[in-house]
C-alpha cells in the first residue's frame, strides 16, 4: 500500500515553488479568475496590488490527507460566512507571506505556528478585489486540534484530500459582479460550497501536484 504522506511530500517537493513570488510586477498578467475569461474582457485590477497570503494546511489522519477549511463569521464586512484558507493582509511586520500566513492560521484557528512544516508556495493569486494572495502549503501534525476565533471564524472544517484534487469536481460558473459577467471554479462538499479565490487556489493546488485525471491514488 502507498504511504500518502510521502506520495504528496514528493509531489510537493518536485512541484512547488521553493521560494514567495516577489515584489508585484506591473507588466506581469497573475493569475486570478480574470484568467477564466474566454474572450479576454475581464478588467484585471491595476497594481499596485495589497498584498495577502494564505495557509493551504494539510494534515494526515486515520482514514488520509485532509486540507483544512474554515466557514467565515457572519458579521464581517468581507466574504462573511464564505469558505477560506487561514489568511489575510501581511503587515508591514510581516517578514514574508509564510509569516503572514502562520501569525493569521493562529489568530484564526489557534494552529501554533511552530508546528507546522512550510513546503512551497504556488502562484500568487489575485482577486477581483485587488488583493494579491500569496498561497503557503504546509503540513500539519497528525495530532492538530484547531479552535476557531469567533470573531473571525464560525467553523472549521477538513476535507479530503482525493475530492479536492478531482479536476472533475471542479465547475465553472459564472455571475454578474458589479455590471460585470465574473467567472469563477466552484464545488461542493457536503453542505458547504467552496468558490472564488478558495477554489482557484486548490484548483491551482491540483494543477500542480495532481494533473491528472480524476482522483488521485492518495486515500
Amino acid at each position: 500500500m502507498s504511504d500518502p504522506l510521502a506520495e504528496f511530500l514528493a509531489r510537493a517537493a518536485s512541484h512547488l515553488s521553493p521560494d514567495p513570488p516577489g515584489p508585484d510586477d506591473p507588466t506581469s498578467n497573475p493569475r486570478g479568475d480574470h484568467s477564466l475569461d474566454p474572450d479576454g474582457s475581464a478588467v484585471i485590477p491595476p497594481p499596485p496590488h495589497r498584498r495577502a497570503a494564505v495557509l493551504v494546511p494539510v494534515v494526515f489522519r486515520r482514514d488520509g490527507l485532509r486540507l483544512v477549511l474554515t466557514q467565515r463569521a457572519a458579521n464581517l464586512r468581507d466574504h462573511s460566512g464564505q469558505v477560506a484558507l487561514p489568511g489575510g493582509k501581511i503587515d508591514p511586520a510581516d517578514p514574508g507571506p509564510a509569516d503572514a500566513a502562520l501569525r493569521e492560521a493562529h489568530e484564526e484557528i489557534g494552529l501554533a505556528p511552530e508546528s507546522v512544516r512550510l513546503l512551497g508556495y504556488l502562484d500568487p493569486y489575485l482577486s477581483g478585489t485587488g488583493f494579491l494572495v500569496t498561497p503557503v502549503i504546509g503540513v500539519v501534525p497528525s495530532d492538530a486540534a484547531f479552535t476557531p476565533n469567533p470573531t473571525e471564524v464560525a467553523d472549521v472544517f477538513e476535507v479530503p484530500l482525493p475530492v479536492l484534487m478531482n479536476r472533475e469536481r471542479y465547475v465553472l460558473q459564472a455571475r454578474v459582479w458589479q455590471g460585470r459577467t465574473r467567472r469563477y471554479y466552484a464545488l461542493t462538499f457536503e453542505d458547504r460550497l467552496i468558490w472564488g479565490v478558495t477554489a482557484g487556489i486548490l484548483n491551482n493546488l491540483r494543477e500542480r501536484l495532481y494533473p491528472e485525471t480524476g482522483p488521485h491514488p492518495a486515500g
